[in-house]
């Protein structure tokens, strides 16, 4: 593996912030590269939808409970996407399917753009959910098999933050979409521009090998005529880990998509904010979330992958909470929003080292694939369910009593699993 180099003092090594970077090898780089760039472009298709929503609602006279479904049918089909692509990674290799992701989910965003109704819409975006489920599962395996015990969390912690840029690229261009363009046309533009991660595939082929621990695995089932069994991770030495993950996922996604599918309908409908300021507060929680993915990456490997997971979501749903239900004027609302990005995507920064280290080699794909993207198809119901919701509560009380729900069943599934930082990862274990 890369050593630390020479001109670095071992004392300023230790404290520096940046210091595991410098000692990552080339291979171990160039993975952290590809991966904090698909993700981010990743973030930035699949939040584009939380831009258009209020531009469906008028164009296509939808109800909000459809607009929600809109956002659940991708993250629903996910699941499966996820799952499927954490098998095919365990057959084919992780850096192959992690192409075959990419393309599938900018190809069909891109294609989004040139909808013209509700199930046509209501398809496509299903079918880009294959593809974006599957990247997240297959390019966190790739990374936590990649990454050193000593830098796994930190690293994959800070890929998750790659999501924010993705976001944050996505709220830049919806203010500049509908200043620029009649509505009718800026909603279609903020799709179209989705076909860009298909660049990334080039960067991908050339540079990012596949992780030494799969590519032994994978020697040593052939040797022993051994062969891959998707369904192992359902077995009873596997069960639990299986169930509680899943359960974990469906808390922390859960309560970030039913906070983030409608923040900005949230803003501009209840708040009354114009699209400039609807984008300026955006940016500042998209910050805020920026700032909790590093932090999360820190502090998974500084305190452990559990106490990580249950500060976060504990101090998530507190907050949500105060940002959505307390009577408070727009200039607090911008304060709130910084924590609330925060917690709410630091949750997420222990999940890739997190689930790497419970699955052994194996079965890894399938497990993190199936248990992270469950989660996800479950959670993806909230969107739809706060928008229901809300015709009965206020929009913003609806957002905080599903987000609230799904971070008290994130901390108890951390609380029935195991410690597992600095584990080493063994081939076929």
């Amino acid at each position: 593996m890369g050593t630390p180099s020479k001109a670095t003092p071992a004392s300023t090594r230790a404290h520096a912030p940046n210091a595991w970077f410098t000692e990552l090898t080339r291979s171990e780089r160039s993975t952290f590269v590809a991966t904090f760039g698909g993700w981010a472009l990743d973030g930035m298709d699949v939040m584009v939808y939380s831009f258009v929503i209020p531009s469906l609602i008028a164009a296509w006279h939808i109800t909000k409970g459809e607009a929600g479904m809109l956002g659940t049918a991708a993250l629903l089909i996910s699941a499966v996407g996820g799952w499927l692509a954490g098998l095919l990674a365990d057959r084919f290799g992780r850096t192959r399917v992690l192409q075959w992701t990419i393309l599938w989910f900018a190809v069909f965003t891109f294609l989004s753009g040139f909808t013209t109704n509700f199930w046509q819409l209501l398809i496509v975006r299903g079918l880009q959910g294959l593809g974006f489920g599957g990247e997240w599962a297959v390019g966190s395996v790739l990374m936590g098999e990649t990454i050193r015990a000593e830098h796994r969390g930190k690293a994959v912690g800070t890929v998750q933050g790659g999501w924010a840029i993705g976001w944050g690229i996505a709220a830049i261009c919806s203010v500049a979409m509908f200043s620029w363009l009649p509505p009718n046309l800026a909603w279609r533009a903020m799709f179209w521009i989705g076909i860009l991660p298909a660049l990334l595939v080039f960067y991908i082929r050339r540079y990012v090998p596949e992780p030494e621990v799969y590519l032994r695995t994978r020697r040593e089932l052939a040797s022993e005529g051994g062969s891959l069994r998707f369904l192992e991770i359902f077995s009873p030495s596997l069960l639990k880990t299986t169930v509680m993950a899943s359960a974990l996922s469906v808390g922390a996604q859960g309560g970030y998509y039913a906070i983030t599918t409608w923040l900005p309908t949230y803003l501009k409908t209840v708040r009354h904010l114009s699209v400039l300021n609807t984008g300026a507060y955006m940016i500042v929680i998209i910050g805020g979330s920026f700032c909790g993915y590093l932090t999360g990456a820190y502090l998974s490997d500084a305190l452990g992958r559990k106490k990580s997971l249950i500060l976060f979501a504990a101090c998530c749903a507190l907050t949500v909470t105060a940002y959505t239900s307390m009577p408070i004027g727009n200039g607090f609302v911008v304060v709130l929003g910084f924590p609330l990005g925060f917690f709410a995507s630091g949750s997420f920064s222990p999940f890739g080292a997190y689930f790497t280290e419970l699955f052994p080699s194996r079965v890894r794909g399938s497990g993190q694939g199936f248990s992270y993207n469950i989660g996800r198809g479950v959670g993806a119901l909230f969107p739809t369910l706060v928008g229901y919701l809300s015709v009965r509560l206020t929009l913003g009380r609806a957002i905080a009593v599903f987000a609230a729900l799904a971070y008290a069943v994130m901390i108890i599934s951390v609380l029935m699993l195991p410690e597992t930082r600095g584990k080493e990862l063994q081939s076929c274990g």
